[in-house]
């Protein structure tokens, strides 16, 4: 009755059999109590009731359950054996359950044990811990019934007790550091090692003894500076380092910290004095010691070792150098203190270091004074203008020279050394003033040259003085008799004539500041000649350009404007022709000049010449005077002439021939020169005789003339050459032909010399061999049957015709021989000589003696 829903008991209504409808549990219920209602099936039914206890019997069906699944405990290291660690608690719901405890797993060496206590397990320490081994134990904890059992967890870590001490790992450190490096840089990190952990394991780091210039950080160990260092004052400390642990109790270590201050370039050199000066003869010697200079550097090794230069600085344009480890200074080349007296050099100290510093010093030397400078005049020549016939005893001039030099070094005196005989100047000897002690004469002497000499002893020094006369009008012009020879020379060619200016009227006055005045007085009517009267320029009226030739006598007046002079002048106008060219020879004189040979050896040449040919002056003509270029330095005048055979029959005229002049003045020319005073040179060379031709062409020299040259001049004679200008042609000679005469022919081949003689072929041309009794160019003349021809008899042989027929030759006195009169052999006296034309190119050539 009044079971209610989930109730686990039913009962059969038939027996009254109480049975279990579901699972009990005692867990949850443990005791049951209800009525049960018995019914009659009657009617009115009738029932009764009872009430029912039920009382669950335990069973073990439940196992032990941990209170909770994981456990956690710390335990020091150094905890004795037998600490209780921490206690596990199971519950078991079954009724009277007795749950035992024990470890599992992770008990590692054994270290814990469990016993039960209270209902719960008690979890002690069994061995001693090791940190270093362990530092972390995961137990299993078993709970068990007998039947069933759980399990929990249980973390046990290990805490170090702080057995070790902190450790460096040297008892000595070194170190080094810049001094240069700015406040606040991190010398060294010092570090110890703890193999504790955690707090045992957190060191701090401290120094023992305070050092301004350092500090170090307390949790990294890093070592700064906190001051500005100077190895110049202090080049190391050493730190005592403690490392301290955070453990209770605290343990530490000690350690030493050298720290060396390294130098750096951070001092320059110091020189022992702000400047320096000394002093030194200008005439020392080079690399003369003048002075030292010294400094010091506070750094120390290659930044403290210091040398000296001048470099960046100034050495005096050179004239110094400076020992680099001694700082002598010291002369480079010779001194000269006129040029400068006092050097301000600026040296340098510079230390070894990276980079270098320098510190500059000013070095003052004077240069001392020696007469080591001669005097100098302001110019090495004078010119003084003085005027002729100024009074004696006249001061002209004032001639001084400078020394360079000081004191006594610089005294002058003065006197004149040459040029000075006879004594016309007395130089005064400490003023220097020139004064004229006699008659000075431009006309006499114009000039006078003297040398001067300034001497500051011993060195002296010279000048040339030129005093130079200024001229006043105290002379008469000078005027010779002269002559104008105009050989002109008619040709087709126009301009020919000269119509300008052929010179001037050879006056001179020894006053050369007067102005001459020129006029004709007489002859000149017919203004044959035209006068410029101011310049004295000549020029030949067109009047004369003609083929007529001409004399004319005049006279000229030359004026200054207070005296005057007169002299002759002859016009002489010669015609030139071709025949008198074409006849013509050029001597070649030595050492002769155009303006000596005019004047005065014309006359005297043409006198020698007109001796040799003997025939009057009058017929050698004289047409070209010119100087040959040709020879170099040699000074030889080529002079062209022609000359007229003596005439015979008054009013004929005919010229020698040029080979008959070149014969004539070559053999004489030892009487040419001792009457001339002229040394005939031998004659040029004919210039086909250089063989310009080519292959076997024939050289003919071709003369022409220049009828344009200018005229020449000399003191007493103005004279118009003609010049001769040699030329030549190449011609294909007989005997050659081709275009450029290459091919040589045999002229041989048509028997020019008949049957009376044998052709004999020869270089351009033949010989005939005539027969006996035959003559003549191609042996056509007979002497049986032939009569008398010009030339047939040899060397002024005379013919004679036989009234039988035939001639024959009558020769003169002499070894000739017959039947022509033909010389074969000549005999000749000591010291002759014989000439011969000259041998033009050959190609064959034969030469027999017999």
């Amino acid at each position: 009755l009044e079971t209610g829903t989930g109730f686990p008991f039913t009962i059969n209504n038939s027996t009254g059999w109480i049975v279990v409808a579901s699972e009990l549990d005692r867990e949850v219920v443990d005791f049951y109590s209800f009525g049960v209602e018995a019914q009659d099936q009657g009617t009115p039914p009738m029932a009764s009731t009872a009430s029912v206890s039920v009382t669950i019997l335990d069973v073990n069906d439940n196992s032990p359950e941990f209170t909770q699944r994981e456990y956690g405990a710390r335990l020091n290291e150094d905890a004795a054996v037998g600490t209780s660690v921490l206690t596990v608690s199971a519950v078991d719901r079954d009724a009277n359950s007795v749950i035992t405890y024990q470890i599992s797993s992770g008990n590692t060496r054994n270290r814990f044990s469990i016993t039960s206590q209270s209902g719960g397990g008690l979890l002690s320490l069994a061995l001693p811990l090791d940190y270093k081994l362990e530092r972390q134990y995961l137990l299993t904890i078993a709970a068990s019934d007998g039947t069933r059992q759980d399990t929990a967890q249980v973390v046990v870590n290990v805490t170090d007790a702080n057995t070790h001490r902190p450790v460096f790992q040297s008892s000595h450190y070194t170190v080094n550091i810049n001094e240069d490096r700015p406040v606040g840089t991190t010398v060294v990190v010092i570090s110890a090692t703890d193999e504790d952990t955690g707090e045992n394991a957190r060191i701090t780091y401290l120094m023992e003894d305070s050092i301004p210039q350092f500090r170090i950080a307390a949790e990294t160990g890093a070592v700064t500076t906190q001051m500005e260092l100077d190895y110049e004052d202090q080049v190391s400390y050493t730190l005592a380092i403690t490392a301290r642990d955070n453990g209770i109790p605290q343990k530490s270590d000690t350690t030493y910290l050298e720290i060396l201050v390294s130098d750096v370039n951070d001092n320059a050199p110091q020189f022992l004095r702000h400047s320096y000066q000394g002093s030194i003869y200008e005439d020392v010697p080079a690399f003369t010691s003048v002075l030292q200079v010294s400094a010091t550097d506070r750094d120390s090794g290659l930044n403290g070792r210091v040398f000296y230069t001048f470099q960046g600085g100034d050495d005096g344009d050179g004239d110094f150098i400076i020992e680099s480890t001694s700082g002598i200074v010291r002369t480079l080349r010779r001194l000269d203190r006129e040029n400068v007296p006092l050097y301000s050099l600026r040296a340098f100290a510079m230390d070894k270091g990276v980079p270098a510093r320098r510190t500059p010093v000013e070095i003052q030397v004077t240069v001392l004074d020696v007469n080591d400078n001669p005097p100098v005049f302001e110019r090495d020549e004078f010119d003084i203008f003085v005027e002729e016939n100024s009074p004696i005893g006249l001061v002209v001039a004032r001639i001084t020279a400078t020394d360079p030099d000081e004191g006594t070094n610089a005294q002058i005196m003065y006197q004149i050394v040459e040029g000075n005989i006879p004594e016309v100047f007395q130089l005064d000897i400490f003023s220097g003033e020139l004064t004229a002690l006699a008659d000075l004469d431009y006309e006499a002497k114009a000039e006078y040259i003297m040398v001067v000499q300034a001497t500051s002893a011993p060195l002296v020094s010279r000048a040339t003085v030129h005093v130079r006369l200024r001229d006043t009008n105290d002379n008469s012009p000078q005027l010779k008799n002269f002559e104008i020879l105009f050989n002109n020379y008619i040709t087709n060619r126009s301009g020919s004539f000269p119509g300008g200016v052929i010179g001037r009227i050879p006056a001179h006055d020894p006053d050369v500041s007067d102005h001459l005045t020129y006029a004709f007085e007489q002859g000149n009517e017919l203004n044959l000649v035209l006068l410029d009267p101011h310049s004295g320029d000549l020029r030949l009226s067109p009047a004369l350009d003609n083929n007529r030739p001409l004399e004319a006598v005049m006279r000229v007046s030359v004026s200054d404007g207070v005296h005057s002079a007169t002299a002759q002048c002859t016009l002489r106008v010669t015609v030139i022709t071709d025949e008198m060219l074409s006849n013509s020879i050029t001597l070649r004189l030595a050492d002769m000049s155009q303006e000596r040979f005019l004047s005065p050896l014309l006359s005297r040449f043409l006198e020698g010449v007109a001796a040799v040919l003997a025939t009057p002056r009058h017929r050698v003509i004289l047409f070209n005077i010119q100087t040959d270029t040709d020879v170099g330095p040699a000074r030889i005048l080529n002079v062209s002439l022609s000359a007229l055979l003596p005439a015979v029959v008054p009013g004929t005229s005919r010229f020698f021939s040029s080979e008959e002049l070149q014969e004539r003045l070559y053999l004489n020319r030892s009487l040419l020169a001792a009457t001339t005073a002229q040394r005939v040179l031998p004659f040029d060379d004919n210039v086909c005789l250089r063989e310009p031709c080519e292959n076997y062409m024939r050289c003919v020299s071709v003369l022409q003339f220049d009828s344009s040259a200018p005229f020449l001049a000399s003191d007493t004679i103005l004279f118009r050459p003609i010049h001769p200008v040699t030329g030549l042609r190449c011609r294909c000679p007989p005997g050659f032909t081709g275009d450029y005469c290459e091919t040589e022919i045999d002229l041989c081949y048509s028997s020019p010399c008949g049957s009376n003689g044998r052709c004999r072929s020869r270089e351009g041309g033949y010989p005939c061999e005539c027969h006996e009794d035959f003559t003549g160019e191609h042996c056509e003349l007979s002497t049986r049957g032939g009569r008398c021809t010009p030339g047939v008899c040899r060397n002024g042989g005379t013919c004679l015709n036989l009234l039988v027929g035939g001639f024959r030759c009558q020769c003169p006195p002499g070894h000739y021989e017959k039947p022509f009169c033909t010389m074969s052999t000549r005999s000749f006296p000591p010291h002759s000589f014989l000439t011969f034309r000259g041998l033009r190119q050959r190609f064959h050539f034969t030469l027999g003696l017999t």
